[in-house]
């Protein structure tokens, strides 16, 4: 984050909504922790704050967001820091009670074009996690538009990288994830990446990350019909499962930052059902799991309203579907 956010709590609170469907167990496979000063602090205790608002969350996954890294050692090794202040958290939050969910598994970041080092730091990685490490997201997320707020710095044409794919090719050789983070424009290397690496199981974040703002601005219907044709490819894929969410990111240009109110599930699902019909369409709800990304998504939209939303959008499909998006495909991917 490029400018310090002041936290939208109080902001939130402007539009409560009754919860839909109570009692349907949640697991939220997509969030982050940290002590950030700029962004505000995010830890436990403000994670149950926001679980703890009327949807039944039972578990979650941590997801990398270089939170805590070391300050000296090994460059390989400095991530490790994030490791250790999350299972902190992690062993901690199994004390939790009713709306105070688990947080059963981690995804970190290690640098996967290490070569041959890199299986011993994954190795650290497992040992430092005491059983909560799934996988790695090392993301891919490059852009030459500077009006990004929440800009990636990966390089251009990562995922075709040559020993960052022998990397890719090694966490499924170890039985561990990728999760992926890049922009609509690199849905199809994305693809590309998944079908040179078959045995690797591939998590899609947030959709590929339409962008609407800076030069995509004013042209999201443009983008729209590229990125079903991209999503539906990446679809043919059968190592690639989709995260659904992510997307009230300001960087997505739906504009609810900073309005004088946030957004109803209504609003929400007027807005973004079709990405999620569309991507659940050609994956399948098998292949699909419905994610918070908070806090960041929490600049835009309250927790509770998100899953409200999420549960709009589901509403067409069978108890066994809605099983698959809100938790079980998370439970299986993640090994929960």
């Amino acid at each position: 984050m490029s400018n310090e956010i002041v936290d939208p709590t109080v902001w939130l609170s402007k539009v409560e909504e009754e919860i839909i469907d109570p009692e349907r167990p949640i697991v939220d496979p997509h969030h982050h922790l940290w002590r950030r000063i700029g962004f505000g602090p995010y830890l436990l205790e403000d994670l149950w704050l926001d679980t703890n608002t009327g949807h039944n969350v039972v578990k979650t996954v941590f997801m990398e967001c270089a939170a805590e890294y070391r300050e000296e050692g090994p460059k390989e090794l400095l991530s490790l820091g994030e490791v250790d202040f999350v299972v902190e958290q992690a062993e901690a939050s199994r004390q939790g009670g009713a709306g105070e969910p688990e947080i059963a598994a981690l995804v970190s970041h290690a640098d996967l074009c290490l070569g041959d080092a890199l299986e011993e730091v994954l190795a650290a990685h497992v040992e430092q996690s005491k059983g909560l490490f799934r996988g790695v997201r090392h993301a891919g997320a490059h852009d030459d538009e500077p009006a990004l707020m929440i800009a990636g710095r990966a390089p251009a044409d990562l995922y075709a990288d040559p020993e960052f794919r022998r990397g890719v090719e090694l966490l499924g050789k170890l039985g561990h994830t990728y999760d992926t983070w890049h922009y609509h424009h690199q849905n199809p290397g994305f693809a590309e990446l998944a079908r040179a690496v078959p045995d690797t199981v591939l998590v899609l974040d947030h959709f590929g990350t339409p962008l609407g703002v800076g030069r995509y601005a004013g042209k999201r219907e443009e983008i729209f019909q590229q990125w079903k044709k991209d999503v539906a490819e990446i679809a043919q894929c059968p190592n690639v499962v989709a995260k659904l969410g992510g997307m009230a990111m300001p960087d997505n240009g739906f504009g609810w930052m900073g309005r004088e109110l946030p957004p109803t599930s209504d609003e929400f699902v007027e807005a973004q059902a079709r990405y999620y019909h569309h991507t659940i369409e050609c994956f399948g709800p098998e292949r699909c799991m419905f994610e918070s990304n908070f806090p960041v998504d929490k600049l835009s939209i309250s927790y509770p309203v998100l899953w409200n939303g999420l549960k709009k959008i589901a509403q067409g499909f069978s108890d066994a579907e809605k099983d698959a998006l809100f938790g079980g495909t998370a439970t299986r991917v993640y090994r929960l």
